[in-house]
């Protein structure tokens, strides 16, 4: 009997855990395959990977992470108030790895299995896959199209993360950059890949310059999937649809009014490690 309440004690935690998981369908954990953990002269920045919306793109940040190609690469261009953008191997402005140029990803079919909306216009929605702020097709031209999915296109807002390209649309490569700030016209002009759910802090505190007189730098960049368990990062991040994610919605609609746009909104996550 004393072997098996030892037993028990054992498993307790673990059942608990796996309770309180399920007792709380307000919050989800993110696979730690779509988080690219980056780490900083200024801080640990982390990203929720959206290869749903660009496949390509994720897979090619992913490959150069997993290659350690983007260990000690500076921030090259840091412009206040607009993007900060790395990736480049020679560090400057312009240039690629030794991988093929990709294709445009600006836009995504998808079924609306993960999406919520917070939005609702006659000429489409906005709302949240995941962490990410979207934009939508209306209901009026999904249904015209009869294929069960809905258009997507991230929206620029402070913490998303973009791949960066040449003046052709078909040059992505390597270089991807993070909002500073809301810059909606590049909507369906840069191919979207994820949005920051950890560390915006450091990336508003980076030195600025085209290039900075003192460029910070990612010393380490690895995918979660790739850190040892018990020292990996695990994000857990609120869901769009939550009672309490829609009470923020509400009072951010409140205080902004006419005003009031998707990247007034910013899904709350948890880190642990």
């Amino acid at each position: 009997m004393r072997h098996a309440a030892r037993a028990f004690a054992a498993v307790l935690p673990v059942l608990l855990a796996a309770c309180g998981a399920k007792a709380d369908p307000n919050w989800r954990e993110i696979d730690p395959e779509r988080l690219m953990v980056i780490e900083t002269t200024k801080g640990r920045i982390i990203v929720e990977l959206r290869p749903d919306l660009a496949p390509l793109a994720v897979a090619r940040m992913t490959e150069l992470t997993r290659a350690g190609a983007y260990d000690g690469l500076q921030f090259h261009r840091v412009i206040d108030g607009f993007v900060a953008q790395t990736g480049n191997p020679g560090n400057t402005d312009g240039g690629k790895s030794p991988l093929p140029d990709l294709p445009p990803e600006f836009t995504a079919r998808l079924p609306q299995d993960n999406y919520h909306a917070v939005v609702n216009r006659t000429d489409g929605t906005a709302g949240f896959l995941g962490s990410l702020p979207v934009e939508t097709s209306s209901p009026a031209e999904d249904a015209r199209r009869g294929e069960g999915t809905t258009q997507f296109w991230g929206a620029y807002c402070p913490g998303v993360v973009g791949m960066g390209r040449d003046d052709a649309f078909d040059t992505a490569n390597s270089e991807f950059f993070f909002m500073r700030g809301a810059a909606r016209r590049l909507d369906r002009l840069y191919t979207v890949v994820g949005m920051t759910v950890e560390g915006i802090e450091h990336i508003y505190a980076l030195n600025v310059g085209e290039p900075p007189a003192s460029p910070d730098v990612m010393t380490r960049v690895r995918i979660a999937a790739d850190i040892p368990e018990d020292e990996r990062p695990v994000v857990t991040a609120m869901r769009a649809e939550s009672i309490e994610f829609q009470k923020f919605v509400g009072a951010a609609r409140g205080e902004k009014r006419a005003d009031f746009s998707i990247c007034d909104l910013r899904v709350s996550t948890k880190v642990e490690r």
